[in-house]
């Protein structure tokens, strides 16, 4: 692996990885470590944090995975209304500075959407810094 200045990295890629609805950061690291080869995941420095928010209803992965679940955010059934999405952006920012930097973004399901949620609100209205606290090289 190579830095900007042509010699080695001093650390692996920080990635911030964020799971699915109704699952945990713990189930994520259980298939993303367990699953993925190991000369991969061993290049890599994950972080599998929980969402801020306990699962409000049943989780699909219940009987395959223990609990606790939680969610990022609540929405209708029609995806038209949310609740608790800007406590959720609040919670990720401060992850985000306690944490990071990070060098990317990994999301599942709705951790898949919110991480492109993340990116194209820091583009289009500047609600994050995402340049200071995550480097995406592209």
């Amino acid at each position: 692996m190579g830095s900007l200045g042509g010699g080695v990295c001093a650390r692996r890629p920080r990635f911030l990885c964020l799971h699915g609805f109704r699952t945990s950061g713990e189930i994520m690291r259980k298939q993303v470590v367990g699953k993925w080869p190991a000369e991969v995941t061993a290049r890599l420095d994950l972080v599998f944090p929980d969402a801020p928010f306990p699962a409000e209803g049943k989780s699909d992965v219940e009987g395959i995975f223990d609990p606790p679940y939680y969610e990022w955010f609540q929405c209708n059934k029609g995806y038209t209304e949310y609740r608790n999405l800007d406590k959720c952006f609040d919670y990720v920012e401060e992850l985000m500075i306690r944490e990071g930097p990070f060098d990317g973004l990994m999301g599942f399901s709705r951790g898949s959407v919110l991480s492109a949620a993340l990116v194209g609100l820091q583009q289009q209205v500047g609600r994050f810094d995402i340049a200071n606290k995550l480097r995406l090289n592209c």
